[in-house]
């Protein structure tokens, strides 16, 4: 009958010992979550201030883009604008030429 009360007593200290070893290791992932918990915080606020950083990037792009387009709107109509003060300048020139070319010949005729 000892045998049996030995056999009982030295499971019932295995048991223990596995349910003791268990435990550590529960601890142990308890301290790895807790560690992932807290990079997943720290990364959840870097991640956010990250998009405000963005967001703001991206309206200031926008309005940079759109003065950037109303300046080639401005320079397109000048130069077209220039373009035809150059042509209509160049037709008054030859018309006065022609003009001046009339004058010459009345006045030395």
């Amino acid at each position: 009958m000892s045998s049996n009360g030995a056999d009982m007593q030295s499971t019932n200290n295995q048991l223990i010992a596995i349910i003791e070893d268990l435990r550590e290791k529960r601890a142990e992932v308890d301290r790895l979550i807790a560690k992932d918990e807290e990079e997943k915080q720290r990364i959840t606020t870097d991640l956010r201030t990250l998009n405000e950083k963005l967001a703001r990037l991206d309206e200031g792009l926008a309005r940079k883009y759109s003065a950037r387009q109303d300046y080639d709107k401005t320079i397109s109509e000048t130069e077209n604008a220039f373009h035809k003060i150059l042509e209509s300048s160049k037709t008054l020139l030859t018309v006065l030429k022609k003009e001046q070319n009339t004058l010459v010949r009345k006045s030395g005729s």
